[in-house]
């Protein structure tokens, strides 16, 4: 069985309630979800949906950080890697 997993890019402009959203629907469909975050203000929009989900799913998430290496237009940038699963 193939594990299929959604990824999500969070800006700092995106609402953390509709990416805890967006991540709660994904998860009815695929095994993982990946949110990418570059910047400070991203992760932090990143982090506060994973724990407005975590409200929604009864607090049964696990939720794995890391590091992802990302090309923009041929500039190498480090990001956040928010690899969220249901328990």
């Amino acid at each position: 069985m193939t594990e299929l997993t959604e990824q999500f890019k969070v800006a700092t402009s995106s609402k953390p309630n509709k990416v805890a959203g967006a991540i709660m629907g994904a998860l009815e469909t695929n095994s993982a979800v990946e949110l990418i975050a570059v910047g400070a203000g991203a992760v932090n929009q990143a982090v506060k949906a994973v724990a407005i989900a975590s409200r929604f799913s009864e607090g049964k998430l696990i939720c794995v950080p890391g590091f992802c290496d990302l090309d923009f237009d041929g500039d190498a940038r480090t990001g956040i890697k928010i690899t969220v699963k249901a328990a």
